[in-house]
């Protein structure tokens, strides 16, 4: 299966009683629908996974499911921090109706390369399910390495990598070394057209959720092979971008959805609200964005 296109890592919605809104929630998908996104990406990191319960998790999938049209990409995301947790949630991705799920390391635990490949071939052993592999070290402080990629890059189950280091050497040596193997998908948001031009046909992207209509036009002047337009695109993407990377991104990626009035309630506690100085800061960035044309 072949990933292609502008797929929103989603944010979820919560009203001002912290529950998930899902009113909120269907005028957000079809904005993005609207502004061109190829598919949809719940429950990973901007979707805010790690702080919401099983039972609203299984919510948020089916509501995705049941909204996605024939042909749109749905991928589930599924971490946990134990490979128990891991199986429990793609088995119930695969029951609501994905048959991919995105999975970066168990976080907390840093397991040693060795142990990842236990871990993402029990899971492959135990639900029929395709995977996209995400590495994101910054966050998860391990890298899914060539060790790890190497055992499982014929897997006929794993499709690719969603790679967030934000390093480019990495992108190529993925895209090379891997070539007809893994498909190397751009997680590195400021960096995407590099990793376009290195062989990513997809972008599991957090900042689509407000710059849905930009994404998506910088990735349909690649196709188109126009060079020039996409580097103009880039370079008013990155400011942007640079301020989401620089901090209290999921603070930031929903301020963004406000901006572009699709209001979608603040970040659920421990994450704080912006202050009033990161709000004018990203709200000046935003303003070629939202008058994207």
């Amino acid at each position: 299966m072949k990933l292609s296109g502008v797929l929103p890592a989603l944010v979820t919605p919560f009203d001002a009683q912290d529950n998930i809104d899902f009113k909120a929630f269907e005028k957000h998908l079809n904005g993005l629908r609207a502004e061109g996104v190829k598919g949809w990406v719940p429950c990973g990191s901007t979707g805010e996974y790690n702080l919401m319960s099983d039972g609203e998790r299984d919510e948020v999938l089916k509501f995705v499911k049941d909204f996605a049209e024939p042909g749109e990409t749905l991928i589930a995301g599924a971490n946990a921090p134990h490979t128990k947790g891991v199986i429990a949630n793609a088995r119930r991705a695969k029951e609501i109706g994905y048959d991919i799920v995105l999975l970066a390391a168990p976080f907390y635990t840093k397991p040693a390369q060795s142990e990842l490949i236990r871990h993402f071939n029990a899971v492959l052993d135990a639900v029929d399910v395709k995977i996209v592999l995400y590495s994101y070290p910054a966050k998860d402080n391990i890298e899914l390495e060539y060790e790890l990629l190497d055992a499982l890059a014929d897997h006929p189950r794993v499709l690719g990598i969603k790679e967030s280091s934000g390093s480019l050497q990495r992108a190529i040596g993925i895209s090379t070394r891997y070539k007809d193997r893994l498909q190397l998908v751009s997680g590195s948001d400021d960096v995407a057209l590099d990793f376009m031009f290195w062989g990513a046909d997809s972008w599991i992207c957090g900042p689509a959720n407000c710059m849905a209509k930009a994404c998506c036009g910088l990735d349909r002047s690649y196709r188109a092979g126009d060079l020039n337009k996409a580097r103009r695109q880039m370079a008013v993407l990155f400011n942007a971008m640079a301020i989401l990377e620089s901090g209290k991104y999921v603070q930031k990626v929903k301020y963004g959805c406000e901006l572009q009035g699709r209001p979608v309630g603040q970040a659920r506690m421990p994450l704080g609200p912006l202050s009033d100085d990161e709000k004018a800061a990203f709200r000046k960035a935003m303003e070629p964005i939202i008058d994207w044309k």
